[in-house]
């Protein structure tokens, strides 16, 4: 879709100079859809705000697309409710919800600096935010942001710098993935098929390891059922206390929330927000390395509560305080530390296989897992000593290595936030040669 700006600015207007927004770059509203009209399956699928930053849970449409409310690869977004801020999409086709601006800059302003821009002018433009329920931007608003502009190759040359480093942050994302993936198929191989060593280093079913009868089928000779309170010490309640210090709420914490283990789980820090809880709390409260997280409030009709994260000492020391669990999450101490390993994994095949869904209560609305009859009445497979041990040490190399990937994303991230506002300013300045390279 081209640029068509009623205000639309010649090339030879292009100099470093301050425009207002909507002179740049079209603005074009999504499509406002009534409740009945997203559906849980469907032709088409729509971009919410609640999915704009997550891929959590999406609904879908039978209307027809409409050529100017859709979105594809490569076009740049902007959610002006809710979840505020850019985004390059690369989902695809999807259409587009009312809550989302699509935006089309001139030919003369470059998609990713104009991106990096609105990631820049983010906050400023909440100064601007209206509504006190859910607050959104008004598009009269947005399309007066001044915005200054360097020329077009200028502009291309502060993204390239800008997005080698996300660049980078994204391959190490998708090397966490596979660690993460590596790590599952391995407990699987071992766990569920029950293909671990035998003592000549031989897969153990397949090369006629002896199974036993149990509850849960054929399972490998000297092998239990039981459930995971047999690997539980205790479980911590969460805490959300005050937005700042006030009264008795003194004591500075992080807190660990569902909307979190997603980035922690792909070796990210998280954006764990500062509160203020009471200072006795603390000791009751505080997550220490070992911990594992579990959501037990959310969740959605197509995925469960359940979600787990696991706590190392590499995320501890990211922080300046310490770290506790909110009121929708709980947090497990085992009995021994070094089954975090085998107990994560397992928990986190129930998950995969949508088994919380079974340990819910609240049918509207938000769900509840229930937590305890969970890990005391579900069926688990209790190992041998030495086939955990066997995985531990080997699992233990794949998550240090992510925990590595995660340290070093932040890194980047630091530089990469600090050389943005240099960047968009001018206070830096991106030195060319005659033929627009950076020099």
């Amino acid at each position: 879709m081209s640029f068509n700006s009623k205000n639309q600015l010649k090339m030879d207007d292009f100099i470093k100079n301050t425009y207002k927004f909507g002179e740049i770059c079209e603005v074009l509203n999504g499509r406002a859809y009534k409740k009945n009209e997203l559906l849980e399956s469907g032709k088409y699928t729509v971009l919410r705000v609640g999915n704009f930053f997550s891929s959590d849970h999406w609904y879908y449409s039978d209307l027809e697309l409409d050529a100017n409310k859709y979105c594809d690869n490569g076009d740049l977004l902007f959610a002006w409710s809710a979840s505020f801020g850019p985004k390059i999409w690369d989902g695809g086709k999807v259409i587009y919800h009312y809550h989302i601006w699509k935006l089309v800059p001139s030919p003369f302003v470059d998609t990713k600096f104009l991106y990096y821009w609105l990631l820049f002018s983010r906050n400023k433009m909440l100064m601007g935010v209206h509504g006190s329920v859910m607050g959104h931007l008004t598009k009269s608003s947005f399309e007066k942001q001044k915005i200054s502009l360097p020329d077009i190759l200028e502009q291309k040359a502060i993204a390239h710098i800008l997005s080698t480093l996300d660049d980078k942050i994204e391959v190490n994302n998708q090397i966490n993935k596979t660690l993460e993936n590596m790590a599952q198929a391995i407990f699987k191989q071992w766990f569920v098929d029950f293909e671990f060593p035998n003592e000549d280093g031989e897969p153990y079913k397949s090369s006629g390891g002896e199974m036993i009868e149990s509850e849960l089928g054929m399972i490998p000779k000297d092998w239990e059922v039981g459930s995971f309170s047999e690997y539980i010490s205790s479980m911590l309640g969460g805490d959300w206390g005050k937005d700042s210090p006030q009264g008795n709420f003194t004591q500075k914490v992080y807190c660990l929330r569902g909307a979190d283990i997603n980035d922690i789980v792909a070796g990210n820090k998280g954006k764990m927000p500062e509160r203020y809880i009471i200072e006795k709390n603390l000791l009751k409260k505080k997550l220490n390395s070992g911990n594992l997280v579990v959501e037990i409030s959310g969740g959605s009709p197509t995925q469960s509560t359940g979600r787990i994260a696991y706590v190392s000492n590499d995320l501890l020391k990211r922080y300046n305080s310490p770290l506790v669990a909110t009121n929708f999450c709980r947090a497990i101490k085992l009995k021994n530390d070094e089954h975090m390993e085998f107990f994560y994994n397992y928990w986190k095949t129930f998950y995969q296989n949508n088994i919380f869904f079974h340990y819910e209560n609240g049918t509207t609305g938000i769900k509840n897992l229930d937590i305890t009859s969970f890990i005391e009445r579900h069926p688990i497979i209790i190992p041998n000593e030495n086939i955990v041990n066997m995985f531990t040490r080997q699992a233990k190399l794949f998550y240090k290595m992510h925990q590595n990937y995660g340290v070093e994303n932040s890194q980047i991230e630091t530089l990469r936030d600090s050389l943005l506002p240099k960047l968009m300013s001018g206070e830096i300045r991106v030195p060319l040669d005659e033929e627009g390279e950076v020099s």
